[in-house]
Order: C-alpha cells, then sequence, then structure tokens
C-alpha cells in the first residue's frame, strides 16, 4: 500500500471558546476531505469509498477520543506523539464534503498553531491515508481498500506539497504483526534523495 496524502484548498474557520475554569479552547472547522471531485493531485474519491473510509475512522479513533493529528509534513503513515497539535473531534457529511472539527491542544505543537492563528497565518488541512489507486481516462480513483489515518495540519504551499507527495508517496508500506506500518525501501535517485533529504532538513530548523 503507498502513502497518499491530500491537501484541502478550503478556508478554515478559527472559533475560540471558553471552557471550565475560563480555559479558552481554540477549534480548526471547515471541510477536511472531498468526494466525486477531482483534486490537484489528480485524484478521486468515490463517495462510497470515502463514506467507510471515514466511518471506520470516526468509529475507531474520534469517539475513542485517539483521532490526533499533527503539525506539518509527517513522512510516514504513523503518529509522532511529539509532533501532535490537534485532537479531531468530529467529522460529518455536507453533500459530498467531509466537515470536520478539530481542537488545538496545549502540546508544543500545537501552542505553534495557536501562535499561527493569532498571527493571522492562513492554514490548510492534509488528510494522510493508506491504500492503491487504479487510473483510468487519465485520472487516478482511489481504490476502496483505503484507509484514513488522520487530518494534519499545514501551512499548504503547493509546491512544496507537490514535491513531498511525490516522494512519500513513491515508498510502498506494508503492515507488521504489530499492526504497525513498515516501509518497503524504494530506489530514490541520489539526487532525488538529496533534494528530500535538504527539504526534511529545512522543514526541522523551520520546527525547532
Amino acid at each position: 500500500m503507498k502513502l497518499i496524502t491530500e491537501h484541502n484548498d478550503q478556508d478554515l474557520r478559527t472559533t475560540i471558546t471558553e471552557g471550565k475554569g475560563g480555559v479558552k479552547n481554540t477549534f480548526i472547522e471547515g471541510v477536511f476531505m472531498q468526494a466525486n471531485k477531482k483534486n490537484r493531485n489528480n485524484r478521486i474519491y468515490e463517495k462510497t469509498i470515502l463514506e467507510n473510509a471515514v466511518r471506520r475512522y470516526v468509529n475507531e479513533q474520534v469517539r475513542s477520543g485517539r483521532a490526533v493529528g499533527e503539525l506539518n509534513h509527517p513522512s510516514g503513515p504513523s503518529i509522532n506523539l511529539d509532533k501532535v497539535s490537534h485532537r479531531i473531534t468530529e467529522l460529518k457529511w455536507m453533500g459530498d464534503d467531509v466537515v470536520g472539527k478539530a481542537l488545538v491542544l496545549d502540546t508544543p505543537m500545537g501552542k505553534i498553531v495557536k501562535g499561527l492563528v493569532e498571527g493571522g497565518v492562513k492554514l490548510g488541512v492534509s488528510s494522510r491515508g493508506m491504500g492503491t489507486v487504479q487510473t483510468r481516462d487519465g485520472v487516478s480513483h482511489v481504490n476502496k481498500d483505503f484507509l484514513l489515518s488522520t487530518i494534519d495540519i499545514v501551512q499548504d504551499p503547493s509546491a512544496p506539497n507537490a514535491f513531498v507527495n511525490g516522494i512519500m508517496e513513491s515508498h510502498e508500506w506494508v503492515m507488521d504483526e504489530s499492526g504497525n506500518y513498515v516501509e518497503v525501501h524504494s530506489t530514490l535517485s541520489e539526487q532525488t534523495q538529496s533534494l528530500l533529504d535538504e527539504y526534511k532538513a529545512l522543514l526541522e530548523s523551520i520546527r525547532v
């Protein structure tokens, strides 16, 4: 199976509510995924396929309070707890759109998200999942084996995202006996690997 990521161009809303003890909670809301529409990665998710993936994710992750996501680009399908910035609290359908709501957490990465929001930075979301695709009429259709892993928060510069997507999706992943995804190393050219290493180093310098 391959890592499949999609960056959503829809504007997100930010709301701040006051919880118990006067604690202010920051939420990010908006369209997190879309079905039956060719996206900028030239992929289409049929609604029935995405419905199954979202239903499973809600039942297994959202309802149990385990649906956490990261800030910025992950390097694989697994969740890195040290980079978690938010918890997805709701996913629901509105037509062909999956509308979501996420609580920004009081973690180091969550505090960065809050600072960006307060500074007026436009944020985006990126879905992350595992699956296979089939090309029909020049368009990649996501197959019914698609599994939604999480929704990440990204700053969403289109060119770097497209670069990372192309590299990361070229790798194959298999599930081991413990249920964890293990990368099957693919062969990258030395030039491509060098560019990827440079980009990862740049991302890490931004996060520090």
